[in-house]
Formats: structure tokens, sequence, C-alpha cells
């Protein structure tokens, strides 16, 4: 789990970094490796600042999509296409936007999650750096866990049962994408 300091040290880099940019609406994308902290950090980084929150597991990619020629692009199962239509055009709107979050346990989409006015956005979960988006962040984080820490988190996160699915099918296709576009090589700052 990642520490209460590295949590203060992470935001203090990432509110240090933002500094410089010069927009009404700053944007950050919060990529990396399952377990690795990320949605942690992100909720503690919107709890701290007021960010308004997106998170890249409400774009799960639905069984009409998951066609074998789609699953073996790099970061081809995450529904990029909806988040592209939904979340992109309202990402620096002041006054807030909405959209579907797709519901694991139904396997539809879901209710709608509102992400409310404000002056930051924190887009976070693997693929928020997909190539397909663009840059649309003005800063890119990528937080890292070592194997053997992962599998860790990953059992006590998801239990003892869920690890092979992880270690079998969602991590070595997070790891195509990263290796595919670089993921960590481009981020801004490394958690």
């Amino acid at each position: 789990m990642i520490s209460d300091s590295e949590l203060q040290s992470g935001i203090e880099r990432v509110l240090k970094a933002l500094e410089s940019v010069q927009k009404d609406v700053k944007v950050i994308a919060i990529d990396g490796r399952c377990a690795a902290g990320k949605t942690t950090f992100a909720k503690e980084l919107a709890r701290v600042t007021g960010a308004g929150l997106i998170h890249m597991d409400d774009f799960f990619l639905p069984g009409e999509l998951k066609t074998d020629a789609r699953l073996k692009e790099a970061g081809g199962n995450i529904h990029y296409e909806r988040f592209i239509e939904e979340v992109l055009p309202g990402l620096r709107n002041v006054v807030g936007f909405e959209y579907k979050r797709y519901d694991c346990e139904k396997m539809e989409l879901g209710a709608i999650r509102r992400v409310p006015a404000g002056f930051l956005r924190v887009v976070e979960g693997t693929y928020s750096c997909h190539p397909k988006f663009g840059n649309y962040m003005d800063l890119k984080v990528f937080c890292d866990v070592k194997p053997l820490e992962q599998r860790i988190r990953i059992k006590q996160r998801d239990g003892e049962n869920s690890l092979p699915i992880f270690l079998d099918k969602w991590i070595p296709r997070e790891e195509r994408y990263f290796a595919a576009n670089k993921t960590k090589d481009r981020a801004d700052i490394i958690l």
C-alpha cells in the first residue's frame, strides 16, 4: 500500500509541476501498473485539491467490442471511443460535465458520473495516457510498482483467487500497452 509520506510527496511534486501550466482548467493523467497506487493517489489528490476525478475503469471495453483484433491492439481493451466522445470534450470545461460509467458487475453502462465544476481534472487509471486520446493532459504521472509488491497488493486487494487472472490477462495487456507507447518514459513524474 502506498504510504502517507509517498502520497504527500507525490502531491507536492504534482502541484509544483502544475505551477507553470497557464490554462484555466489543468488536466493530470495518472497512468501506471495495476496495484501501484493510482486510484489511492488520485483520490487523495482530488481530496486535497478539489479536483474532478475521472476513472478509466469506467471505460471497460463492452463485450460486443471484444474482438480478437481489438484485444491484440496495445491498449485495445479500453473503450477509448467512448472516452473520446464523453470525456475529452468536457475536460477543459470549468462548469463540469458528466459521463456514463461502465458497471462491470452487470457488464453494461450504468449510472451517470458527474465531474464537478473546478479548475483541476484528474484522469486516473491504466490507459489514461493512451495515444488515441492525443496530448490532452498537462501533466503525465506514472505509478510504478515492483512485480513482487504488485502481486502482494493484488492478493490483498482482490484476493488470492484473483491473482491468476491478473498474471495471465491484465498485467500482460498493460505491459504490452506500456511497451508499445513508452508510457513510463513519457511521464513527467514517476511515483
